[in-house]
């Protein structure tokens, strides 16, 4: 009984003698470091993760062997990584905060192989043909991650991929025409959509309405957008507010859905 009472009292001292303040920075600095290290991983940031790591090993081993380092210094140091962080990476931290308050609906039911490749070929076959005849497009691939707001701006469509119906929703003459159509999975979700649209007077003349919505789009939602020009018929690829492919061509087109398909689709899920 007297052991108990002995561990009991030693817990006791402990808890009264800790350092609290220590304590929440410690926490703080670990919640702060688990998102940093999330965010740079989601965004291949692997230098940048090895300089964050080793920094944070460095200021251990000169805590362990220095008295001199204040709770002052601990706060400066968390101050700093925070300033840091989201000075490099505040589009990344407005996408996933976008991300986690999003709209979450029934998944997606199961796709065969064959059906996806079905469903990529019928979608390149709408570009290429609608950039042939400078029908103006943009169609964004979403993993269920777009604000209900975007999608409530359009027109609910829950219909099958086909060339055909996204050939009819882009016609000039279309009611649907000048908004965005949202993919999700092996449905046409909605279309007419508004998206948000980037403000940067640095854009090149070219860049236009469509290509602006989704840089806009993708700069604060984990989703790829699709673009023709109705001026010029060309191809974009656009991903992380930016224009990743310029002149895309059949083969970058099945990429960027292969990635969609088999990679966004099973992270979101």
């Amino acid at each position: 009984m007297n052991s108990w009472q002995a561990i009991v009292q030693k817990l006791t001292d402990m808890w009264n003698g800790m350092d609290w303040t220590y304590a929440v920075q410690f926490v703080a600095f670990a919640v702060l470091f688990y998102l940093a290290f999330k965010i740079l991983k989601e965004n291949k940031g692997g230098k940048f993760i090895a300089l964050l790591c080793a920094a944070v090993v460095v200021f251990g081993i000169a805590c362990s062997f220095s008295e001199n380092i204040s709770s002052q210094t601990l706060l400066i140091l968390i101050f700093i990584t925070v300033i840091v962080v989201v000075t490099m990476f505040n589009v990344e931290i407005k996408r996933g905060l976008l991300d986690a308050g999003a709209r979450k609906h029934v998944g997606h039911s199961d796709m065969t192989v064959s059906h996806i490749e079905g469903i990529i070929q019928q979608i390149i076959r709408a570009i290429q043909d609608m950039s042939k005849t400078n029908t103006g497009a943009l169609i964004v691939l979403s993993n269920q991650n777009l604000p209900e707001g975007i999608i409530s701006s359009g027109t609910v469509v829950n219909a099958d991929i086909t060339a055909p119906m996204i050939e009819a929703v882009f016609y000039p003459k279309a009611p649907l025409h000048d908004g965005a159509m949202i993919i999700e999975g092996d449905k046409i979700h909605a279309a007419g959509c508004f998206l948000p649209i980037i403000q940067n007077d640095n854009l090149p003349q070219e860049l236009g309405s469509r290509h602006r919505a989704a840089l806009g789009v993708t700069s604060v939602a984990s989703v790829t957008a699709l673009v023709v020009s109705e001026e010029t018929g060309i191809i974009s690829i656009v991903k992380n507010g930016e224009v990743r492919k310029r002149y895309a061509s059949d083969a970058d087109l099945k990429n960027a859905l292969s990635q969609y398909y088999w990679s966004d689709l099973t992270a979101e899920s």
